[in-house]
Formats: C-alpha cells, structure tokens, sequence
C-alpha cells in the first residue's frame, strides 16, 4: 500500500467527479425554471429531484457489484457522457413525463460513475484514505456547488433550453478526457503477486445497517434543502437567482468543509467527526428557517459544512465495514444518501403542499437528531492484518 496519494490518478478522479456532480447539482437549479414552465406544484417539483435520486440509489449498489466483480473502468467515461447528456436534453423536453425520464437517465449515468470512481479513489489514496476521500469528494462538492453558479445565468441569459445545452457541454467534454486518461488509472490498481501487501478483512454488515441508517437521516435534511431552499427563498419574494445564490453558498461551504472534516478524521477519528457534525446539524436548520436574513444564511453555511464534509467520512466508514466489496460499499453510501433524500423530499413536498413550506423545513432538521442516536452505536472499524500478497480477484483489495 502506497504511502503518498497519486496527485495524476486523483487528479483525473477527482476532475471527473466534479463534471459528474456538476450534471446533478444542475437539478436543483433548474428546478424553479421548470416550475414555471410546467406550472407544477412543490410535490410535482419533488418528483422531478427523487427521479435523479433514486435512478442513482437504485443503481449504485448494482454497478458496484459488477465493479467488484468483474472490474469497470469504462464506466467513468460513460456514466459521464449519460449524466450530461441526459440533464442537456431534459431542459429542452416538450413534456413533463419525457422531462422525467431524461432526469432519470442522467441518474443512471450518475450512479455509473460514482462505484468505480470511489474505489479507484481508494487505490491511488494509499494509507491517507479519509485525506484521499476527501480530496475526491472535493472535485463533486465544487461540481454541485457550481451547478447553480453556472446554470442559473446561461438559463437566464439564453434561456432554459439554450442555456441548459450549453451548460452540459463541459459534462460531455470530461467524459472524453478521462475516457483518455483510463490506460494510466488501469495501472493503479493492486495487481496480483506483486508482493505488495493489501489488507483484506471481513464484512461487518451489522455495523453497515447502522451506518446506512444514520446516512438515511442525514440525507433527510440535505436533500430537503437542496430542494426547498431556492424556492424558500423565492417565498419570502426575492427571486430564483437568489435562491440558487444562497443554495451555492450552502455548497461552496459544503466543499470547504471537505477540505476540513477530512484531515481531522485522520487525525481524531472518523465516528468521532461524524457524531459532532451530525449534533449540529438540527440547530443549524432551525436557525436558517426561523431566523434568517444574514445569520440564517451562516447556519445554512455550517449544514453545508457539517454534511457535505462528513460525505467522505461515511463513505470510508462503509469501505471499512465491507473491506470485502469496497465499490459496493461505496455504492451503498451513496446510493442510499440519494434515494432516501429523494423520497424524503417528496415527502417533505407533500407537507409543504398541505400545510406550507416553512413547516416541511422545519421537519427537516429533526432527522439528524436520530442520526447523532445511532452514531453512538457505531462500531470502530477493524483493522485487518496485511498479507504478502493479493488474492487471485480482478480487484485484490476487494475479495
């Protein structure tokens, strides 16, 4: 095992999950845009985010067992060819329901590539993993964060269907670069008999379901605001811009504290960061909600941080408890954030339609509370003994 993290490996890895999440963060961004258009109401605007959420959750898991199984390089280059492409054509669909199926399939592109480029994340990471996740996770942080940044102006400018094209080139164009870079990614993997030493451990599934439980919660908050927050903020009578501006502030903090949440997991402890994170994630929604104005957009700030930073936390808790099947752990991490986040936001959508949307924000921050209940009762991840050298598998580390 590598002692430094490859700065060329993670460089095209990272690069790549930020044009990914690019395509994702677009979502929320167009949302209010297809509002309009569609004339929909919040529920309706919900199922358009669970559309991409539960093509990328249901899907996750399955390319990640292929991933581990056979070996799937070639899905980075496609799933982000699918992703823009798909988001591209959806802001120029005539319907509602063909809107739906392009999200969907820019989804399933989403969730291609997200597998392999994880556990390729952990083979040029070395001993540094949270460092190394951290620095991975940073590329779709900045990605998701610069979805509104730059969507919202094209689609302003050009309009929804000319904007929206525009803004996915780059999506198209990335996937080309890393389908170049793949020969160099395929030499980073642990090879068979090298009498390198790789760890292999034993799945603790118990310890899994206790994680997914408190990425579940977590997701419950996130994706609601994700959702709501542009057009909360289009309910207190500003506009979409400002909205999509505040929801950018939310994610260019959530990048930041990537940065930050992951050197510290390193140092005191992945189950301790996360547990302090997920604490103060309920009083920071409140805050945002019932106060407001400049205070209410620091909290928001803090959430950002809190969630978004703790991202590569759970993922390499996952990868910790399922040492075995690593791209199907990171397929459970963040399949299952994206598809409960997304029936939550239906959810949430429905209360906001039957009562309002301040009450469905509200209900939002009291999820993360259960969180911090189960965080308690993770346990600490084993560390396996290293062998002379990798079992006989397309991918050593993994079986």
């Amino acid at each position: 095992m590598r002692d430094t993290i490859d700065r060329k490996g993670m460089t095209v890895l990272s690069g790549g999950h930020l044009a990914t999440d690019f395509a994702s963060g677009s979502v929320p961004a167009l949302l209010p845009f297809f509002t309009v258009k569609f004339g929909l109401s919040y529920t309706l605007t919900a199922v358009l985010m669970l559309a991409v959420l539960v093509s990328s959750s249901l899907m996750q898991p399955l390319f990640g067992y292929w991933s581990d199984r056979r070996g799937a390089l070639w899905l980075l280059p496609a799933g982000l060819a699918l992703a823009g492409t798909g988001i591209g054509l959806a802001t120029v669909a005539p319907t509602y329901g063909l809107l739906l199926v392009l999200v969907f399939l820019s989804g399933i592109g989403i969730a291609a590539f997200h597998p392999e480029g994880a556990k390729f994340a952990v083979f040029v990471s070395g001993r540094k993993r949270a460092s190394g996740m951290s620095l991975f996770n940073i590329g779709g942080n900045l990605g998701y964060a610069l979805g509104p940044i730059i969507v919202t102006p094209l689609v302003l400018w050009l309009g929804l269907g000319k904007g929206g094209l525009l803004a996915s080139i780059p999506v198209v164009l990335a996937s080309i670069a890393v389908l170049g870079a793949l020969p160099y990614l395929s030499r980073q993997r642990p090879q068979r008999g090298a009498g390198t030493h790789v760890a292999v451990g034993k799945d603790d599934v118990r310890a899994m379901g206790i994680l997914a439980g408190v990425i579940g919660l977590r997701s419950v908050a996130w994706f609601g605001l994700l959702t709501f927050v542009p057009l909360w903020v289009v309910s207190l009578g500003n506009s979409a811009a400002d909205g999509n501006r505040l929801l950018s502030l939310m994610l260019l903090s959530g990048a930041v504290g990537t940065l930050l949440l992951g050197p510290l997991a390193d140092r005191f402890g992945l189950r301790r960061t996360l547990l302090v994170a997920q604490a103060l994630l309920a009083p920071m929604i409140l805050v945002f909600v019932l106060v407001g104005g400049v205070v209410g957009a620091l909290a928001l700030m803090v959430v950002g941080i809190c969630v978004v930073g703790t991202f590569g936390v759970t993922m390499v808790l996952s990868q910790m408890y399922l040492p075995r099947h690593v791209g199907m752990a990171s397929g459970l991490s963040v399949g299952l954030a994206m598809g409960l986040g997304g029936i939550a936001a239906v959810a949430l959508g429905s209360v906001a339609d039957a009562v309002n949307l301040k009450t469905a924000l509200v209900c939002s921050a009291f999820a993360p509370l259960l969180g911090v209940v189960l965080c308690l009762f993770l346990p600490a991840p084993s560390r396996p003994a290293p062998v002379a050298a990798a079992p006989a598998t397309p991918y050593p580390l993994l079986d």
